[in-house]
């Protein structure tokens, strides 16, 4: 449970981080990090991070794909949360 934990800790931070930066280069016109590396980022477990990014950033919200998909892919972790347990 506690290495469950941190896993999806340790992914929530990266995939924060990862939507930060994609928010910045996006503001500077950049190349960006692939919508499919941010969601595979949230599916191994980053959704925490993803969701809080996506609201403090507002990053993402207009794309349904991120609207649908990140609040799912939180709820799948949240419940595998619940089976270890």
């Amino acid at each position: 449970m506690k290495l469950f934990l941190a896993f999806i800790g340790v992914m929530s931070l990266i995939t924060f981080v990862a939507f930060g930066i994609d928010k910045l280069k996006a503001k500077r016109g950049s190349s960006r990090i692939s919508e499919r590396r941010l969601l595979l980022l949230s599916l191994i477990g980053g959704a925490a991070g993803a969701m809080c990014a996506m609201l403090l950033f507002r990053h993402k919200t207009q794309h349904l794909k991120f609207t649908l998909l990140e609040p799912l892919l939180l709820a799948l972790h949240i419940l595998i949360f619940i089976y270890i347990v």
